[in-house]
């Protein structure tokens, strides 16, 4: 099962708004999206997929991972990073950070909910440190987060 990562386009706007909104009902509960599906999928459409920056992993031509990337405050940002939860532990989400990590200059930062403990042991595996924890005041669903940063 070979992954083969690419620039996102129009046209994977329906899977990864798929991978994005059943990502968050299934593992993210305790932060339920502040947006409804429809809004959600207006989104990737119009403003996440179109200000590029995003990837997708696809398994036979199938979109089952994204990753969105930013640049801001002096860093490179991974906004957004799924697998479509069918694929989740099969070395997907490896592939696709991996990728982003040899492709993208440092320091790489983002965040990630604290109750989310797989996201975060998956994160320092690979060589991210947590700089900074919040009590969520900041972000959309009132949940305390986590500033990852990774320098080398």
């Amino acid at each position: 099962m070979k992954l083969n990562i690419r620039v996102a386009r129009l046209h994977d706007a329906a899977s990864v708004s798929e991978i994005l909104i059943s990502s968050r009902k299934t593992f993210l509960d305790y932060a339920p999206s502040q947006h409804s599906d429809d809004e959600v999928r207006n989104w990737v459409a119009d403003t996440l997929i179109p200000g590029a920056g995003v990837l997708v992993g696809e398994l036979d031509q199938e979109v089952v991972a994204m990753l969105a990337l930013s640049h801001s405050e002096g860093a490179n940002w991974i906004d957004q990073m799924y697998v479509h939860p069918q694929y989740v532990d099969n070395g997907i989400g490896t592939a696709l950070i991996k990728h982003v990590l040899k492709s993208t200059d440092k320091p790489i930062r983002l965040y990630t909910f604290q109750q989310n403990t797989g996201a975060r042991q998956f994160y320092e595996r690979h060589g991210f440190k947590a700089i900074k924890c919040t009590n969520g005041e900041n972000n959309e669903e009132q949940c305390p987060d986590v500033l990852y940063e990774l320098v080398n």
